[in-house]
């Protein structure tokens, strides 16, 4: 019996290759390749059953990625393009050892708050300090001359007239007598009045050691992104500098009226502690230090009465210079008038305990419940510290990095004042003898402060050894430039340091993650409002079809 849908026999065509493949599929099962891969709008074309019908979620694909793409661009042009014009401010550091000059960048946000630009900041240091001067005053103001230089190359001449310029000297001034360094701030207004900038007369003055160490620890906070937030949550900062030391932090303690200093940020209150130890920096301690044991005050280290000579723990065995190449702080002869004859040692335990009796000395003079440094209060430490400058440096002349701890400082000194000069001068050739000479006495110093004076253990992770934070530098000046610009902003633009734009291309990476979280958005509604499509093969019809999925 004849099937009804039975085709009837057709003539064959001639032979063909193209025959011969279709008659051979069956037969063997040769599938063809698989159809490629699908756009997107054709996947949604084939499972809708029609070109022209358009599934849901087919229109909110493109909706979102053209959001996306527009967002991108608006925050891109929103953060290149701020309310006001770039702006400028300058501070002249004048510090013990070196003149060093700030260009700061900033623009007027929106609502009137300035936003530093730090990306677009400079420095130029200069030597020698400001205190070098103190025998030819009157040329002071000359060494400004290639910092303010320095300073119209950086601000548009047009901004000139417009850019405050101040100088702040520091430690290096402090310890001349105040008729001195009236006669070196006198002539630097000279050339500061001249200079092209906005300058008063008294924008150039001797800062006092509690001010630098507030400045530092603004800017340290400023850094971290904790100022005007919980005081709890603050850092505290720890600075070495050349001739004077800083101890600034938050304390739940009552503190003394001298030592105790207000900080209104906002609508945030800090109680600080802050207080600078002048004579305590790491070079004038060091020659400090050296002039004691000539003098014979440190008992420990004399040899004998009848040998006029003394033992030198801190500069490492070997070294004929001894007190040649280090000039002292203070002269002291013997009794006849003759140099003391020196040995050295290369000691660090009796280098720490030479350092902690400095450190310690006048403490019989304490009217404090405690004094941690000689006759001065010191609260005890709270909460976490950054140690700056001279900690930073030596942290990084030992290779310790910046979460070192004291321990690691005990083990790096107890080497380096062990080994022999010769082979320290081999190994360190790169370095001056100068620097080279002090490293023994560094390691020790620091030790003797931060944990026989100051009470932080050797094992301690509460203290980073830095300069700076990211790309942010903890430098005491941009603390000044920060409050001062704060100083004249009504109340409520006091909260502008997050706005930090420039130095580490954070406005890219917050536009990068914004518009990659929308494209991903899309991505994903695309992937939940589409069709499941699955693709068979069709033996009887020698085809793939394609077909949706229920879900």
């Amino acid at each position: 019996m004849r099937r009804s849908n039975a085709r009837s026999p057709a003539a064959p065509d001639p032979p063909s290759s193209a025959t011969t493949a279709q008659m051979g599929a069956p037969a063997f099962h040769f599938r063809p390749p698989p159809p490629s891969t699908f756009s997107f709008l054709s996947r949604i074309g084939a499972a809708s059953g029609s070109p022209n019908k358009q599934p849901r979620g087919g229109f909110c694909v493109p909706i979102i990625a053209g959001a996306a793409a527009a967002t991108f661009l608006f925050l891109f042009l929103w953060s290149q393009s701020p309310a006001g014009d770039r702006r400028f401010g300058i501070v002249i550091d004048g510090g013990s050892t070196g003149t060093r000059i700030h260009v700061f960048a900033y623009v007027v946000g929106r609502g009137g708050a300035p936003v530093l630009d730090l990306g677009a900041a400079s420095t130029m240091r200069a030597s020698p300090g400001l205190s070098a001067y103190a025998d030819e005053p009157e040329r002071a103001g000359e060494s400004l001359a290639e910092l303010l230089e320095f300073g119209r190359r950086r601000v548009p001449r047009s901004q000139w007239g417009e850019t405050e310029v101040r100088l702040m000297a520091t430690a290096g001034l402090r310890l001349l007598e105040t008729r001195v360094q009236e006669m070196i701030l006198e002539s630097c207004r000279k050339v500061l009045k001249v200079s092209g900038f906005q300058f008063q007369s008294d924008w150039a003055s001797v800062i006092s050691g509690a001010d630098e160490g507030i400045y530092a620890w603004v800017s340290a906070n400023y850094a971290i992104g904790t100022l005007g937030g919980d005081p709890q949550h603050t850092t505290g900062i720890i600075e070495l500098g050349g001739a004077s030391a800083q101890v600034t932090f938050v304390s739940s303690e009552p503190l003394p009226p001298e030592f105790s200093h207000v900080l209104q940020f906002g609508k945030t209150t800090y109680n600080l502690y802050s207080h600078s130890f002048l004579h305590f920096g790491q070079n004038v301690a060091h020659e400090s230090l050296r002039a004691l044991l000539r003098s014979g005050e440190l008992k420990s280290d004399a040899l004998t009465p009848a040998v006029k000579s003394y033992i030198d723990p801190c500069t490492p065995r070997g070294y004929s210079g001894a007190m040649g190449s280090v000039k002292p702080f203070i002269g002291v002869l013997t009794a006849d008038g003759a140099d003391p004859n020196i040995y050295t040692a290369g000691n660090f335990s009796e280098c720490r305990s030479a350092a902690l009796m400095l450190l310690q000395r006048g403490k019989d003079n304490c009217v404090y419940r405690h004094c941690r440094l000689g006759s001065t209060f010191v609260p005890a430490l709270q909460g976490k510290f950054l140690a700056t400058e001279n900690f930073f440096f030596t942290s990084k002349f030992f290779g310790l990095g910046s979460t070192a701890l004291l321990s690691d400082f005990v083990m790096a000194g107890e080497r380096f004042c062990g080994e022999d000069w010769t082979n320290l001068k081999r190994k360190y050739h790169y370095l001056g003898e100068d620097d080279l000479l002090r490293y023994c006495f560094s390691s020790s110093y620091i030790v003797a402060l931060l944990h026989d004076s100051l009470g932080v253990a050797l094992d301690e992770k509460r203290i980073v050894f830095s300069n700076q934070v990211s790309s942010v530098p903890l430098d005491w000046a941009l603390g000044a430039f920060v409050m001062h610009k704060m100083a004249g902003l009504n109340a409520e633009h006091r909260d502008w340091t997050a706005g930090v734009i420039g130095g580490d291309s954070s406005a890219l990476i917050l536009l990068f993650v914004i518009s990659a979280a929308l494209i991903l958005m899309a991505w994903s509604m695309s992937r939940w409002r589409k069709p499941q499509l699955k693709t068979i093969y069709d033996l009887e019809k020698g085809r793939y079809l394609v077909t949706r999925v229920t879900r």
